[in-house]
Protein backbone atom coordinates (compact mmCIF):
# COMPACT_ATOMS: atom_id res chain seq x y z
CA UNK A 1 0.00 0.00 0.00
CA UNK A 2 1.48 3.37 -0.93
CA UNK A 3 1.60 6.00 1.77
CA UNK A 4 -1.11 8.67 1.63
CA UNK A 5 1.10 11.42 3.04
CA UNK A 6 4.32 10.91 1.13
CA UNK A 7 6.58 13.24 -0.82
CA UNK A 8 5.60 14.70 -4.14
CA UNK A 9 5.75 11.75 -6.58
CA UNK A 10 8.11 13.28 -9.12
CA UNK A 11 11.83 13.10 -8.50
CA UNK A 12 14.65 15.19 -9.90
CA UNK A 13 16.14 14.21 -12.24
CA UNK A 14 13.24 12.29 -13.69
CA UNK A 15 15.43 9.81 -15.59
CA UNK A 16 18.61 9.01 -13.70
CA UNK A 17 20.23 7.26 -16.67
CA UNK A 18 23.05 8.19 -19.04
CA UNK A 19 22.04 9.73 -22.34
CA UNK A 20 21.75 7.21 -25.15
CA UNK A 21 19.30 6.21 -27.84
CA UNK A 22 18.47 3.00 -25.97
CA UNK A 23 17.69 4.85 -22.73
CA UNK A 24 15.56 7.38 -24.65
CA UNK A 25 13.52 4.50 -26.08
CA UNK A 26 13.24 3.10 -22.55
CA UNK A 27 11.92 6.46 -21.30
CA UNK A 28 9.18 6.39 -23.95
CA UNK A 29 8.46 2.68 -23.60
CA UNK A 30 4.79 1.97 -24.24
CA UNK A 31 4.33 5.22 -26.21
CA UNK A 32 2.86 4.49 -29.64
CA UNK A 33 3.87 7.93 -30.94
CA UNK A 34 7.60 7.50 -30.28
CA UNK A 35 9.44 7.06 -33.58
CA UNK A 36 13.03 6.40 -34.68
CA UNK A 37 14.53 6.77 -38.15
CA UNK A 38 18.08 5.80 -39.09
CA UNK A 39 19.50 7.88 -41.95
CA UNK A 40 22.61 7.12 -44.00
CA UNK A 41 24.69 10.22 -44.74
CA UNK A 42 24.43 10.72 -48.52
CA UNK A 43 23.84 7.01 -49.07
CA UNK A 44 26.95 5.96 -47.12
CA UNK A 45 25.79 2.98 -45.07
CA UNK A 46 28.93 3.11 -42.95
CA UNK A 47 27.94 6.50 -41.51
CA UNK A 48 24.49 6.76 -39.97
CA UNK A 49 22.51 9.13 -37.77
CA UNK A 50 19.41 8.09 -35.80
CA UNK A 51 16.58 10.63 -35.66
CA UNK A 52 14.08 10.30 -32.76
CA UNK A 53 10.82 12.24 -32.50
CA UNK A 54 7.20 12.07 -31.31
CA UNK A 55 4.62 11.62 -34.02
CA UNK A 56 2.12 14.48 -33.89
CA UNK A 57 4.37 16.79 -31.86
CA UNK A 58 6.96 17.25 -34.63
CA UNK A 59 5.81 18.65 -37.97
CA UNK A 60 6.45 16.12 -40.72
CA UNK A 61 7.23 18.70 -43.42
CA UNK A 62 9.82 20.50 -41.32
CA UNK A 63 11.39 17.26 -40.17
CA UNK A 64 11.70 15.98 -43.74
CA UNK A 65 12.82 19.23 -45.41
CA UNK A 66 15.07 20.72 -42.71
CA UNK A 67 16.61 17.59 -41.16
CA UNK A 68 16.20 14.37 -43.14
CA UNK A 69 16.75 15.83 -46.63
CA UNK A 70 20.12 17.52 -45.84
CA UNK A 71 21.30 14.38 -44.02
CA UNK A 72 20.41 12.07 -46.88
CA UNK A 73 21.19 14.26 -49.91
CA UNK A 74 23.96 16.72 -49.00
CA UNK A 75 27.13 15.32 -50.65
CA UNK A 76 29.37 17.54 -48.52
CA UNK A 77 28.45 15.63 -45.36
CA UNK A 78 30.00 12.43 -46.66
CA UNK A 79 33.36 14.22 -46.89
CA UNK A 80 33.29 15.63 -43.35
CA UNK A 81 35.60 13.80 -40.93
CA UNK A 82 33.86 11.83 -38.19
CA UNK A 83 35.11 14.10 -35.42
CA UNK A 84 33.79 17.26 -37.12
CA UNK A 85 30.38 15.94 -38.18
CA UNK A 86 28.57 16.86 -34.97
CA UNK A 87 29.86 20.45 -35.03
CA UNK A 88 29.09 20.82 -38.74
CA UNK A 89 25.47 19.75 -38.21
CA UNK A 90 25.11 21.96 -35.15
CA UNK A 91 26.45 25.12 -36.77
CA UNK A 92 24.94 25.17 -40.24
CA UNK A 93 24.52 21.98 -42.21
CA UNK A 94 20.89 21.56 -41.13
CA UNK A 95 18.28 24.13 -42.16
CA UNK A 96 16.80 24.91 -38.76
CA UNK A 97 16.60 28.02 -36.61
CA UNK A 98 18.09 26.30 -33.55
CA UNK A 99 20.31 23.31 -32.84
CA UNK A 100 21.09 22.46 -29.21
CA UNK A 101 23.69 20.10 -27.81
CA UNK A 102 22.20 18.02 -25.00
CA UNK A 103 24.06 15.91 -22.44
CA UNK A 104 21.27 14.68 -20.12
CA UNK A 105 18.34 12.37 -20.81
CA UNK A 106 15.88 14.76 -19.12
CA UNK A 107 16.74 17.56 -21.53
CA UNK A 108 16.23 15.37 -24.60
CA UNK A 109 12.91 14.04 -23.26
CA UNK A 110 11.66 17.58 -22.65
CA UNK A 111 12.76 18.71 -26.13
CA UNK A 112 10.86 15.85 -27.77
CA UNK A 113 7.72 16.61 -25.75
CA UNK A 114 7.90 20.24 -26.90
CA UNK A 115 8.01 19.18 -30.55
CA UNK A 116 11.70 18.66 -31.24
CA UNK A 117 13.71 15.86 -32.75
CA UNK A 118 16.92 14.32 -31.41
CA UNK A 119 19.93 13.18 -33.47
CA UNK A 120 22.11 10.41 -32.03
CA UNK A 121 25.57 9.63 -33.44
CA UNK A 122 27.32 6.30 -32.96
CA UNK A 123 29.94 6.41 -30.24
CA UNK A 124 28.91 9.78 -28.75
CA UNK A 125 27.46 10.35 -25.27
CA UNK A 126 25.56 13.51 -26.30
CA UNK A 127 22.79 14.35 -28.75
CA UNK A 128 21.71 17.19 -31.02
CA UNK A 129 18.11 18.40 -30.70
CA UNK A 130 16.31 20.62 -33.18
CA UNK A 131 12.88 22.21 -32.57
CA UNK A 132 10.43 21.30 -35.36
CA UNK A 133 7.05 21.73 -33.59
CA UNK A 134 3.74 21.36 -35.37
CA UNK A 135 2.35 24.69 -34.04
CA UNK A 136 -1.16 23.49 -34.77
CA UNK A 137 -3.62 25.89 -33.19
CA UNK A 138 -7.04 27.40 -33.54
CA UNK A 139 -7.24 30.30 -35.95
CA UNK A 140 -7.46 33.78 -34.51
CA UNK A 141 -11.12 34.80 -34.37
CA UNK A 142 -13.41 37.26 -32.66
CA UNK A 143 -13.74 37.26 -28.85
CA UNK A 144 -16.79 35.39 -27.58
CA UNK A 145 -17.06 36.90 -24.09
CA UNK A 146 -16.08 40.46 -25.05
CA UNK A 147 -17.85 41.39 -28.29
CA UNK A 148 -16.12 44.11 -30.25
CA UNK A 149 -18.72 46.59 -31.46
CA UNK A 150 -16.12 49.24 -32.20
CA UNK A 151 -12.55 48.12 -31.98
CA UNK A 152 -10.19 45.17 -32.29
CA UNK A 153 -11.87 41.97 -33.54
CA UNK A 154 -9.13 39.46 -32.79
CA UNK A 155 -9.01 37.19 -29.79
CA UNK A 156 -6.30 35.25 -27.98
CA UNK A 157 -5.90 31.56 -28.82
CA UNK A 158 -4.51 28.55 -26.95
CA UNK A 159 -0.92 29.05 -28.21
CA UNK A 160 1.12 31.22 -25.86
CA UNK A 161 3.55 32.20 -28.65
CA UNK A 162 0.72 33.36 -30.89
CA UNK A 163 -0.65 35.45 -28.00
CA UNK A 164 2.69 37.11 -27.27
CA UNK A 165 3.09 37.84 -30.99
CA UNK A 166 -0.32 39.54 -31.03
CA UNK A 167 0.77 41.73 -28.12
CA UNK A 168 4.02 42.55 -29.94
CA UNK A 169 2.04 43.70 -32.97
CA UNK A 170 0.00 46.08 -30.80
CA UNK A 171 2.94 47.26 -28.67
CA UNK A 172 6.05 47.57 -30.80
CA UNK A 173 8.15 48.90 -27.93
CA UNK A 174 11.49 47.24 -27.12
CA UNK A 175 10.69 47.90 -23.46
CA UNK A 176 8.11 45.08 -23.59
CA UNK A 177 9.72 42.23 -21.68
CA UNK A 178 8.58 38.60 -21.81
CA UNK A 179 9.89 36.06 -19.32
CA UNK A 180 9.04 32.37 -19.54
CA UNK A 181 8.34 29.93 -16.69
CA UNK A 182 7.46 26.23 -16.70
CA UNK A 183 4.69 25.31 -14.23
CA UNK A 184 3.48 21.81 -13.43
CA UNK A 185 5.63 18.73 -12.95
CA UNK A 186 3.53 16.64 -15.28
CA UNK A 187 1.90 19.21 -17.60
CA UNK A 188 5.08 21.31 -18.10
CA UNK A 189 2.91 24.31 -18.97
CA UNK A 190 4.60 27.38 -20.39
CA UNK A 191 3.61 30.51 -18.45
CA UNK A 192 4.81 33.90 -19.70
CA UNK A 193 4.98 37.14 -17.73
CA UNK A 194 4.84 40.37 -19.77
CA UNK A 195 5.48 43.92 -18.65
CA UNK A 196 6.78 47.27 -19.90
CA UNK A 197 10.11 47.79 -18.22
CA UNK A 198 9.89 51.58 -17.90
CA UNK A 199 6.29 51.56 -16.61
CA UNK A 200 5.52 48.47 -14.52
CA UNK A 201 6.23 48.28 -10.81
CA UNK A 202 9.32 46.05 -10.35
CA UNK A 203 7.98 44.76 -7.02
CA UNK A 204 4.77 43.55 -8.69
CA UNK A 205 6.71 41.73 -11.42
CA UNK A 206 9.02 40.19 -8.81
CA UNK A 207 6.03 38.98 -6.75
CA UNK A 208 4.42 37.34 -9.78
CA UNK A 209 7.61 35.55 -10.80
CA UNK A 210 8.35 34.48 -7.24
CA UNK A 211 4.91 32.90 -6.87
CA UNK A 212 5.25 31.14 -10.23
CA UNK A 213 8.61 29.68 -9.18
CA UNK A 214 7.11 28.47 -5.88
CA UNK A 215 4.29 26.55 -7.58
CA UNK A 216 4.88 22.82 -7.13
CA UNK A 217 1.82 21.12 -8.62
CA UNK A 218 1.18 18.30 -11.07
CA UNK A 219 -0.41 20.39 -13.80
CA UNK A 220 -2.15 23.56 -14.91
CA UNK A 221 -5.13 22.41 -16.92
CA UNK A 222 -7.81 25.01 -16.13
CA UNK A 223 -7.85 28.79 -16.21
CA UNK A 224 -8.73 28.99 -12.52
CA UNK A 225 -5.65 27.02 -11.43
CA UNK A 226 -3.25 29.92 -11.77
CA UNK A 227 -5.71 32.40 -10.24
CA UNK A 228 -6.14 30.39 -7.05
CA UNK A 229 -2.44 29.70 -6.63
CA UNK A 230 -1.20 33.20 -7.43
CA UNK A 231 -3.77 35.04 -5.30
CA UNK A 232 -5.31 34.41 -1.92
CA UNK A 233 -8.58 33.36 -3.57
CA UNK A 234 -9.64 31.00 -0.75
CA UNK A 235 -10.82 33.87 1.44
CA UNK A 236 -13.03 35.65 -1.07
CA UNK A 237 -15.38 34.86 -3.95
CA UNK A 238 -14.34 38.07 -5.71
CA UNK A 239 -11.77 37.70 -8.52
CA UNK A 240 -8.39 39.32 -7.84
CA UNK A 241 -6.93 38.94 -11.35
CA UNK A 242 -8.97 40.42 -14.23
CA UNK A 243 -8.68 38.53 -17.49
CA UNK A 244 -9.40 39.41 -21.09
CA UNK A 245 -9.61 37.75 -24.50
CA UNK A 246 -8.74 40.93 -26.38
CA UNK A 247 -5.16 42.02 -27.19
CA UNK A 248 -6.06 45.72 -27.23
CA UNK A 249 -7.45 45.60 -23.70
CA UNK A 250 -4.45 43.67 -22.39
CA UNK A 251 -2.10 46.16 -24.03
CA UNK A 252 -4.03 48.98 -22.37
CA UNK A 253 -3.41 47.27 -19.04
CA UNK A 254 0.31 47.06 -19.81
CA UNK A 255 0.33 50.77 -20.63
CA UNK A 256 -1.26 51.42 -17.24
CA UNK A 257 1.78 49.86 -15.56
CA UNK A 258 0.36 46.40 -14.91
CA UNK A 259 1.90 43.02 -15.65
CA UNK A 260 0.24 40.37 -17.84
CA UNK A 261 0.27 36.58 -17.58
CA UNK A 262 -0.25 34.03 -20.36
CA UNK A 263 -0.56 30.26 -19.89
CA UNK A 264 -0.14 27.87 -22.79
CA UNK A 265 -3.44 26.18 -23.59
CA UNK A 266 -5.57 29.00 -22.16
CA UNK A 267 -7.06 31.52 -24.66
CA UNK A 268 -6.92 34.55 -22.38
CA UNK A 269 -4.52 36.77 -20.50
CA UNK A 270 -4.53 38.00 -16.90
CA UNK A 271 -3.62 41.47 -15.65
CA UNK A 272 -2.09 42.13 -12.24
CA UNK A 273 -2.53 43.80 -9.87
CA UNK A 274 -6.31 43.64 -10.04
CA UNK A 275 -8.49 46.36 -8.53
CA UNK A 276 -12.26 46.51 -8.31
CA UNK A 277 -12.65 49.12 -11.04
CA UNK A 278 -11.05 46.77 -13.61
CA UNK A 279 -14.08 44.48 -13.42
CA UNK A 280 -16.44 47.31 -14.43
CA UNK A 281 -14.47 48.35 -17.52
CA UNK A 282 -14.96 47.06 -21.05
CA UNK A 283 -12.93 47.27 -24.22
CA UNK A 284 -15.42 49.81 -25.61
CA UNK A 285 -14.95 52.44 -22.91
CA UNK A 286 -12.23 54.22 -24.86
CA UNK A 287 -13.96 53.69 -28.21
CA UNK A 288 -17.17 55.53 -27.33
CA UNK A 289 -17.58 59.25 -26.72
CA UNK A 290 -16.58 60.10 -23.19
CA UNK A 291 -20.12 61.14 -22.20
CA UNK A 292 -21.62 57.86 -23.44
CA UNK A 293 -18.82 55.83 -21.86
CA UNK A 294 -19.28 57.65 -18.54
CA UNK A 295 -23.03 57.06 -18.57
CA UNK A 296 -22.58 53.35 -19.30
CA UNK A 297 -19.99 53.07 -16.53
CA UNK A 298 -22.37 54.65 -14.01
CA UNK A 299 -25.12 52.27 -15.17
CA UNK A 300 -22.86 49.28 -14.47
CA UNK A 301 -22.14 50.46 -10.92
CA UNK A 302 -25.84 51.14 -10.35
CA UNK A 303 -26.78 47.69 -11.64
CA UNK A 304 -24.22 46.12 -9.28
CA UNK A 305 -26.04 47.80 -6.38
CA UNK A 306 -29.42 46.71 -7.73
CA UNK A 307 -28.46 43.06 -8.11
CA UNK A 308 -27.08 43.06 -4.57
CA UNK A 309 -29.77 45.00 -2.70
CA UNK A 310 -33.14 44.57 -4.46
CA UNK A 311 -34.05 41.08 -3.09
CA UNK A 312 -32.92 41.91 0.44
CA UNK A 313 -34.54 45.34 0.33
CA UNK A 314 -37.86 43.83 -0.79
CA UNK A 315 -37.78 41.28 2.04
CA UNK A 316 -36.90 43.92 4.63
CA UNK A 317 -39.59 46.40 3.53
CA UNK A 318 -42.45 43.91 3.11
CA UNK A 319 -41.70 41.85 6.21
CA UNK A 320 -40.35 44.35 8.76
CA UNK A 321 -40.97 47.89 7.49
CA UNK A 322 -44.24 48.03 5.50
CA UNK A 323 -44.74 51.63 6.67
CA UNK A 324 -41.84 52.66 4.40
CA UNK A 325 -43.73 51.52 1.29
CA UNK A 326 -46.16 53.92 -0.44
CA UNK A 327 -49.77 53.17 0.51
CA UNK A 328 -51.03 52.18 -2.96
CA UNK A 329 -48.03 49.92 -3.56
CA UNK A 330 -48.40 48.35 -0.12
CA UNK A 331 -52.09 47.61 -0.76
CA UNK A 332 -51.25 46.10 -4.15
CA UNK A 333 -48.58 43.85 -2.62
CA UNK A 334 -50.89 42.80 0.21
CA UNK A 335 -53.72 41.96 -2.21
CA UNK A 336 -51.40 39.84 -4.35
CA UNK A 337 -50.09 37.96 -1.31
CA UNK A 338 -53.52 36.94 0.02
CA UNK A 339 -53.65 33.83 -2.19
CA UNK A 340 -49.95 32.91 -1.72
CA UNK A 341 -49.43 30.35 1.09
CA UNK A 342 -45.70 31.03 1.56
CA UNK A 343 -43.88 33.78 3.42
CA UNK A 344 -42.08 36.58 1.61
CA UNK A 345 -38.69 35.21 2.66
CA UNK A 346 -39.48 31.79 1.22
CA UNK A 347 -40.84 33.29 -2.00
CA UNK A 348 -37.74 35.37 -2.68
CA UNK A 349 -35.25 32.61 -1.86
CA UNK A 350 -37.12 30.06 -3.99
CA UNK A 351 -37.30 32.44 -6.94
CA UNK A 352 -33.61 33.32 -6.62
CA UNK A 353 -32.72 29.64 -6.55
CA UNK A 354 -34.99 28.89 -9.53
CA UNK A 355 -33.37 31.76 -11.45
CA UNK A 356 -29.91 30.27 -10.81
CA UNK A 357 -31.03 26.78 -11.85
CA UNK A 358 -32.47 28.04 -15.15
CA UNK A 359 -29.34 30.07 -15.86
CA UNK A 360 -27.07 27.09 -15.14
CA UNK A 361 -29.16 24.80 -17.34
CA UNK A 362 -29.05 27.30 -20.20
CA UNK A 363 -25.24 27.56 -19.95
CA UNK A 364 -24.54 23.82 -19.83
CA UNK A 365 -26.80 22.67 -22.67
CA UNK A 366 -26.01 23.14 -26.39
CA UNK A 367 -27.10 26.44 -27.94
CA UNK A 368 -30.51 25.58 -29.45
CA UNK A 369 -31.54 23.41 -26.50
CA UNK A 370 -30.28 25.99 -24.01
CA UNK A 371 -32.43 28.70 -25.60
CA UNK A 372 -35.47 26.39 -25.43
CA UNK A 373 -34.83 25.60 -21.77
CA UNK A 374 -34.52 29.31 -20.98
CA UNK A 375 -37.83 30.11 -22.67
CA UNK A 376 -39.56 27.15 -21.03
CA UNK A 377 -38.10 28.03 -17.64
CA UNK A 378 -39.21 31.65 -18.01
CA UNK A 379 -42.75 30.57 -18.75
CA UNK A 380 -42.88 28.05 -15.90
CA UNK A 381 -41.12 30.16 -13.30
CA UNK A 382 -42.81 33.35 -14.44
CA UNK A 383 -46.43 33.28 -15.49
CA UNK A 384 -47.20 29.71 -14.36
CA UNK A 385 -45.83 30.29 -10.85
CA UNK A 386 -47.82 33.49 -10.47
CA UNK A 387 -51.03 31.96 -11.82
CA UNK A 388 -50.63 28.97 -9.49
CA UNK A 389 -50.36 31.38 -6.54
CA UNK A 390 -46.92 30.03 -5.60
CA UNK A 391 -45.28 33.45 -5.71
CA UNK A 392 -46.63 36.95 -5.94
CA UNK A 393 -46.01 39.18 -8.99
CA UNK A 394 -44.02 41.69 -6.93
CA UNK A 395 -41.53 39.01 -5.90
CA UNK A 396 -41.13 37.93 -9.52
CA UNK A 397 -40.47 41.53 -10.59
CA UNK A 398 -37.91 42.10 -7.80
CA UNK A 399 -35.99 38.91 -8.58
CA UNK A 400 -36.09 39.62 -12.34
CA UNK A 401 -34.70 43.13 -11.81
CA UNK A 402 -31.89 41.76 -9.67
CA UNK A 403 -31.10 39.00 -12.19
CA UNK A 404 -31.09 41.19 -15.28
CA UNK A 405 -29.02 43.85 -13.50
CA UNK A 406 -26.38 41.22 -12.74
CA UNK A 407 -25.95 40.49 -16.45
CA UNK A 408 -24.61 43.99 -17.05
CA UNK A 409 -21.32 43.13 -15.32
CA UNK A 410 -18.50 42.81 -17.88
CA UNK A 411 -16.74 40.20 -15.72
CA UNK A 412 -18.64 36.95 -15.21
CA UNK A 413 -16.45 36.05 -12.22
CA UNK A 414 -17.31 39.33 -10.52
CA UNK A 415 -20.99 38.78 -11.34
CA UNK A 416 -20.84 35.32 -9.74
CA UNK A 417 -19.45 36.85 -6.55
CA UNK A 418 -22.27 39.40 -6.51
CA UNK A 419 -24.79 36.53 -6.88
CA UNK A 420 -23.38 34.79 -3.81
CA UNK A 421 -23.50 37.95 -1.73
CA UNK A 422 -27.05 38.57 -2.97
CA UNK A 423 -28.18 35.38 -1.24
CA UNK A 424 -26.34 36.34 1.93
CA UNK A 425 -27.85 39.83 2.04
CA UNK A 426 -31.34 38.39 1.43
CA UNK A 427 -30.90 36.01 4.39
CA UNK A 428 -29.63 38.81 6.64
CA UNK A 429 -32.58 41.01 5.61
CA UNK A 430 -34.99 38.18 6.46
CA UNK A 431 -33.48 38.01 9.97
CA UNK A 432 -32.97 41.66 10.88
CA UNK A 433 -34.79 43.78 8.28
CA UNK A 434 -33.05 46.95 7.17
CA UNK A 435 -30.65 46.64 10.10
CA UNK A 436 -29.55 43.19 8.91
CA UNK A 437 -29.24 44.48 5.34
CA UNK A 438 -27.12 47.42 6.47
CA UNK A 439 -24.99 45.09 8.58
CA UNK A 440 -24.42 42.86 5.54
CA UNK A 441 -23.44 45.85 3.38
CA UNK A 442 -20.97 46.99 6.05
CA UNK A 443 -19.50 43.49 6.19
CA UNK A 444 -19.14 43.51 2.40
CA UNK A 445 -17.29 46.83 2.45
CA UNK A 446 -14.99 45.62 5.22
CA UNK A 447 -14.35 42.42 3.29
CA UNK A 448 -13.46 44.28 0.08
CA UNK A 449 -11.30 46.75 2.00
CA UNK A 450 -9.27 43.89 3.43
CA UNK A 451 -8.40 42.37 0.06
CA UNK A 452 -5.11 42.94 -1.75
CA UNK A 453 -3.83 41.93 -5.15
CA UNK A 454 -0.03 41.69 -5.26
CA UNK A 455 0.34 44.35 -2.59
CA UNK A 456 -2.24 46.78 -4.04
CA UNK A 457 -5.52 47.31 -2.11
CA UNK A 458 -8.58 45.98 -3.93
CA UNK A 459 -10.43 49.28 -3.42
CA UNK A 460 -7.39 51.35 -4.37
CA UNK A 461 -9.15 53.38 -7.11
CA UNK A 462 -11.54 54.74 -4.47
CA UNK A 463 -9.40 54.73 -1.32
CA UNK A 464 -5.87 55.51 -2.62
CA UNK A 465 -4.53 52.90 -0.22
CA UNK A 466 -0.91 52.41 0.79
CA UNK A 467 0.00 55.98 -0.14
CA UNK A 468 -0.32 55.30 -3.86
CA UNK A 469 -1.31 58.34 -5.93
CA UNK A 470 -4.78 58.28 -7.43
CA UNK A 471 -5.23 58.26 -11.18
CA UNK A 472 -8.39 59.40 -12.94
CA UNK A 473 -11.93 59.00 -11.57
CA UNK A 474 -13.18 55.42 -11.81
CA UNK A 475 -16.93 56.04 -11.91
CA UNK A 476 -16.79 57.95 -15.19
CA UNK A 477 -14.33 58.60 -18.02
CA UNK A 478 -12.75 61.92 -18.80
CA UNK A 479 -12.05 63.05 -22.39
CA UNK A 480 -8.89 61.31 -23.59
CA UNK A 481 -6.83 64.52 -24.01
CA UNK A 482 -7.45 65.25 -20.30
CA UNK A 483 -6.34 61.80 -19.12
CA UNK A 484 -2.76 62.80 -18.35
CA UNK A 485 -2.04 60.02 -15.85
CA UNK A 486 -2.12 56.26 -15.93
CA UNK A 487 -5.31 54.80 -14.51
CA UNK A 488 -5.57 52.91 -11.27
CA UNK A 489 -3.46 52.95 -8.14
CA UNK A 490 -0.81 50.55 -9.42
CA UNK A 491 2.64 51.78 -8.43
CA UNK A 492 4.32 52.58 -11.72
CA UNK A 493 7.69 54.05 -12.58
CA UNK A 494 6.17 56.72 -14.79
CA UNK A 495 2.70 58.03 -13.91
CA UNK A 496 2.32 60.39 -16.84
CA UNK A 497 1.17 58.99 -20.22
CA UNK A 498 0.85 62.12 -22.37
CA UNK A 499 1.62 65.82 -22.43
Amino acid sequence: MPEKDGPHPRKEPLFDLPLSRENLALAFAGCADYMERTVCLHGDRARTVTVCYLLGMARNERLCDYVLRPLAQDPALSQVPEGELFARLQYGALYNLAALRRETLDDVVNDLILGGCALFFPGRADALTLPVPTEEKRAVGEPDNEPALKGCRESFVESVRTNTAMVRRHLKAPQLKIREHIVGRQSRTLVDVLWLEDMADPDTVARVEEKLEELDIDGVEAAGNLEEYLTDAARTPFPLMPYTQRPDRLCQGLLEGRAAIFADGTPLGWLVPGTVDQFFKTGQDRAYHWLAASALSLIRYLCALLTLLVPGLYIALVTFHPEAIPVKLALSIAAAKQEVPFSTIFEVLIMLLAFEVIQEAGLRLPGPIGATVSILGGLVVGSAAVEARIVSPAVLIAVAIAGVAGYTQPSQDFGNALRLWRFLLAILASVGGLFGLALGCAALIVHLAGLESFGVPYLAPFTTGAGAPRGHPSLFRLPLPRMKWRDGAARTRNRRNQR
